[in-house]
């Protein structure tokens, strides 16, 4: 991972992401880091061997799963967010080309990855910020409002809708028709696409995209949906009743751009909030120690520290303080 990324400084987001995997090395379905390494201008992050490379090599070429691998698959995914869920962290970058599989084309072996726009939710901090990837990207996002663990869980829903039909529910010819159709929650469910899945199936996706982010359900309900928990069978859908407002042909998933963030916003704009400033304490070895306390400031920048290099680092291992989320 580059330092330094269109001339900004990219530590202070290279070292929660280290943070978040350290906070999560004990859960089953996220991705596990091993080592840290560091040179003048990378960080090198060692993680465990995924063999099967992303979902989305599955879903290219307009593929899906089938319902039955798909609701392994969904559990799996699930669970690894019920994990981040219990941490107050929040994804908010749930798609196919962040979720990892550690068998060569099986879906039995799942795991979450790149938490790089992640956030550590705190009671009574509110955060309001543009990220995400176009086609999962919740409406409170989009209208700038609060980001909550409920914003995970409308992706949740479009990434069953993908894996279920191998296309987009809110995809359009450009981004501007693709946000509208998010906005509304234009999702209907066509005949070609869903009419072998279950009736339970499409209800599990009904739950999780609803407008208001206080109406969906937790990850825990959903980890008890009938579909995910089989506490009722799978029967196939009688009749596939679609919303007044249709959503726009899908495109293709494959066909689709994946932007890695929606906008940017000016600095003026952005009203997020830093549960903590890193402190970067140096001395004359070579390694570097990231430690984090509350209200900290860098003794040698103060407030406007962006912890860029202050004297020569060689490449070494560094110790992570398990501490350092921000």
């Amino acid at each position: 991972m580059k330092k330094r990324r269109r001339n900004q400084d990219q530590m202070k987001e290279i070292v929660h992401e280290i943070a978040v995997l350290m906070k999560c090395k004990t859960a089953n379905r996220v991705i596990r880091l091993h080592e840290v390494y560091e040179s003048t201008t990378e960080m090198a992050l060692i993680l465990e061997l995924a063999a099967g490379g992303e979902l989305q090599h599955i879903l290219d070429g307009g593929q899906c799963l089938g319902e039955e691998e798909a609701r392994r698959a969904m559990k799996q995914i699930l669970e690894g967010v019920a994990y981040l869920h219990d941490k107050n962290i929040a994804h908010l970058d749930l798609k196919p080309q962040n979720l990892l599989l550690s068998i060569e084309d099986c879906c039995d072996d799942i795991k979450l990855c790149d938490f790089g726009i992640s956030k550590v939710l705190e009671p009574g901090i509110t955060i309001r910020e543009i990220l995400g990837t176009a086609d999962y990207v919740a409406p409170e996002v989009l209208n700038y409002e609060p980001i909550s663990l409920s914003t995970d869980i409308w992706s949740i829903g479009v990434l069953a809708y993908v894996i279920l039909s191998g296309f987009s529910p809110f995809g359009a010819d450009d981004k501007q028709q693709t946000y509208l159709n998010i906005s509304k929650c234009s999702l209907s469910f066509e005949t070609e696409h869903f009419g072998d899945v279950s009736s339970a199936a499409i209800d599990f996706i009904k739950s999780t995209l609803v407008i208001d982010p206080r109406k969906r359900p937790t990850i825990h309900e959903l980890l008890d949906h009938p579909w995910i928990s089989l506490k009722m069978n799978l029967l196939p859908s009688i009749s596939l009743k679609s919303s007044t407002q249709l959503t726009p042909k899908s495109t293709p998933i494959s066909q689709r751009k994946s932007f890695s963030c929606i906008t940017d916003t000016t600095k003026s704009q952005c009203k997020t909030y830093r549960t903590d400033n890193l402190n970067e304490n140096f001395n004359n070895s070579a390694v570097r120690a990231f430690t984090v306390s509350t209200n900290s400031l860098c003794p040698q920048c103060d407030t406007t520290c962006r912890h860029v290099t202050h004297t020569p680092v060689t490449k070494s291992t560094i110790p992570i303080d398990r501490g350092i989320l921000c």
